[in-house]
Parts: structure tokens; sequence; C-alpha cells
């Protein structure tokens, strides 16, 4: 049983009173390994609160630089963190919040040949792409490898979450079954985005897999979490696996990850 030294007590304190944490639980997260698809928008707030809760393990997926237009909403990078590379740049904050924490480093991008084989290191994965081919890479390579995943999007003041369980649960594309046309939904880039709400969903997918570590609370399963920042409501659309899903369903039909030929999570949200 591994025993918590004097400075860790310290720290994980406020877990370790918690009935649903304590020393148990506290032991539970350095033992786990998240993987998050991106260090941008959606990734920031997630990575800043996996590393402080002392998740043991923390992989990134990210193949970009940082640019100025990222500093309003991704907050894991600084003015400073301009030009280097995201992965670098998180890392190096991970560190500093927290140096029990390992960073395991995937430069690039997922695409259909590594997505299985990287998500499978891992026990949750939090998706903070920003494009609608690597949600359906994502959600389609976790239901293959059995992960667990996180799924948040954002868009002008709004923003939805659900939380995956392959073979418990609905799947993204139970939800929806193919990715819409090119152009035909703008991205943030296009469309803005109000940067805390890439804030709000971020810490509903670390909550998310917190209690998935845990084992404690109900997840977003079965339930698409839908927050408007404008009028300060969340409602959520509820649902059940779709028998006839390509990829969760009974008689699956996609057995691989598909390539839609979009890089993985190239500027995440």
């Amino acid at each position: 049983m591994a025993i918590f030294s004097e400075s860790q007590m310290r720290r994980y304190m406020r877990h370790l009173i918690l009935t649903e944490v304590g020393f148990q639980g506290q032991r539970k997260l350095l033992a786990s390994k998240v993987l998050c698809i991106g260090a941008g928008g959606l990734g920031s707030p997630t990575l800043y609160y996996l590393a402080a809760a002392g998740v043991g393990t923390i992989g990134i997926v990210e193949g970009d630089v940082v640019d100025d237009s990222n500093l309003q909403r991704q907050i894991i990078h600084f003015t400073a963190d301009v030009g280097r590379s995201k992965l670098q740049s998180a890392r190096e904050k991970i560190a500093q919040i927290n140096p029990d924490v390992k960073v395991q480093e995937h430069p690039g991008y997922l695409d259909a040949g590594n997505a299985v084989g990287i998500i499978s290191g891992y026990d949750f994965v939090i998706d903070g792409s920003d494009n609608f081919p690597t949600k359906f890479l994502v959600n389609d390579a976790c239901v293959i490898a059995g992960k667990a995943f996180s799924h948040a999007g954002i868009l002008r003041f709004e923003g939805q979450a659900m939380t995956v369980v392959p073979r418990k649960s609905r799947c993204y594309r139970c939800l929806f079954r193919e990715p819409p046309p090119a152009g035909s939904v703008p991205s943030c880039a296009e469309a803005g985005i109000l940067g805390v709400v890439a804030g709000t969903l971020g810490t509903i997918q670390a909550t998310e897999a917190l209690k998935f570590l845990l084992g404690k609370g109900d997840l977003l399963t079965d339930r698409l979490l839908i927050y408007d920042a404008l009028s300060m409501r969340f409602r959520e659309s509820r649902g059940q696996r779709d028998p006839e899903c390509k990829v969760c369903g009974d008689h699956p039909t996609i057995l691989a990850p598909i390539d839609y030929g979009i890089p993985g999570c190239a500027d995440p949200l």
C-alpha cells in the first residue's frame, strides 16, 4: 500500500477528507492514466485540474505551436509561449502545478493508424479536438479499444458534453451517425468563441474523468449536456445506445477507425 509523504498529505488534504475520495481514492488517482487529445481551449482547464488532482500519468496528443489567437481561451499557454510547441508549454505548466504527475507526450495528430494504439494505454480519454472528423475518430477508436471518454464541443456562447463508456452507454456516433459535410458547420475560427465557455466545458470534462477514475457519482452517460452561456442555462438530451450503430451496435460494421483526411487536433478549440 502506497504511503503518502508529508508534502502529499498537505497537497491532497482536501481530497483525503472527502469520504468519496479519501486515501484509497487518492491512490487510485495517482495510479491512473488519462489521455488528453489536444492542449487547447478544452484541454487547458482539463490538464490543470487533472494535474492538480494528482492523476499520476497524463498523456497529451498535440502537434501545434502556440499562436497569439490561442491565448484568449487556451489558458495553459502564456504570452511568452507564443511560437513554442504546445506540448512543451503544457508539460512545463503541469510540472509546476504538481511534480507527482508524469507527462507522456504524443507529438503530432491522431489518425486512423495510431489512434487505437495510443488510446489503449490509458484509463480515460478527454476529447479536446475542434473538428468533427477527429471527434468521430476518437469515438470509434475508444469504442474499439474499450476505453471510456469525455466528449465536448464549443462554439460562440454554447457548449455540449457527454461521457461514453463503451458497451454500457450510447456513443457519439449513436447521436451523430456521420461527420457533417465539410464547410457546413463553422469552426471557432470562423464563428468565434467566448473564451470562458471553453473553461466551463473543459472543467466538466475533468470532473467526469475524476468521477470515472474514482468510481463515484453519476456520469454523463446517455445524456448530452447542453450549455448556453448567454442565458446561463443547462439542459439535457437523453437517449440510449442505438443497436444499429455502426461502431457500438449489435452488429458493428466499423471495426477500425476511419481516417477522414483532416489532421487530428490542429488548433484545438
